[in-house]
């Protein structure tokens, strides 16, 4: 597997850093975790074509997670695209149906598909769920942000595992998904000493992946106020293994 992250920030814009989503190669295929503004624009960037992803999932229903689910559903309903693109499923928490009905209401039918094209798998939040994609499993499970946050461990064939935690605070939820995980993605939206409600910072990200017995973790969702602290020092209080900063288009083979 190769992780790509598309987008190292948050709902903040900036320059360098564009909204949360990752990309997923397995066997070459892409699966995408996360939609947030711009998300289609760095797909091109990265040489993958939306028109090829037939997987995707979203941890929660907040803007900057979301958002590109409207540039997705309008750039697929165009005719020529309709005839070539591969149909694609969209997998998220609870409420997922209601949310892209009301962007489809919003935009009377401009974002409407035909219903071959789309389905929408919505994952029962009240516990953990392992479902399986043909080439990889996936485990969701609910995190310490909304009521109904998720976040995925990814496995393929041969047993390799990534776990993305989309925004979380610390939880033992997230704490027990990432369990010897090959790879553990976690957000550091804000710097120690500035905690929030539902968030991380570099320290309890660190405590998270030692807690899990994880040996590589790769830190995201930089707010500006993370990113102008010493990140690295401070997650170094909490983890002592393989520590990756990430930043737009960085590629890591698991």
């Amino acid at each position: 597997m190769i992780l790509i992250i598309l987008g190292s920030g948050t709902a903040i814009p900036l320059h360098d850093r564009g909204s949360p989503s990752l990309v997923l190669l397995i066997e070459g295929s892409p699966v995408l975790f996360d939609i947030g503004p711009g998300t289609l624009r760095q797909l091109t960037r990265v040489g993958i074509s939306y028109e090829k992803i037939e997987q995707i999932f979203l941890t929660h229903f907040h803007p900057d997670h979301t958002a590109d689910l409207i540039h997705l559903l309008f750039a697929s309903k165009n005719p020529a695209v309709l005839r070539r693109r591969r149909p694609f499923v969209i997998t998220g928490p609870s409420g997922l149906s209601e949310l892209i009905n009301a962007l489809q209401d919003a935009y009377h039918t401009w974002l409407t598909l035909p219903p071959e094209m789309m389905r929408i798998q919505e994952l029962d939040i009240g516990k953990k769920v392992k479902s399986e994609y043909g080439n990889f499993a996936v485990t969701a499970s609910l995190t310490n942000h909304t009521p109904n946050s998720l976040a995925y461990r990814v496995e393929n064939r041969s047993g390799k595992t990534v776990v993305y935690s989309g925004d979380t605070g610390f939880c033992d939820e997230i704490v027990d998904l990432a369990k010897g995980a090959d790879l553990l993605v976690l957000e550091s939206s804000f710097p120690d000493g500035d905690e929030f409600e539902g968030h991380l910072t570099p320290s309890l990200a660190g405590r998270i992946a030692t807690l899990a017995g994880v040996e590589r973790l790769v830190l995201i969702h930089f707010y500006p106020e993370c990113l102008r602290s010493d990140i690295a020092s401070q997650c170094r209080k909490s983890y002592n293994g393989e520590l990756i900063l990430g930043e737009d288009l960085l590629q890591i083979r698991v």
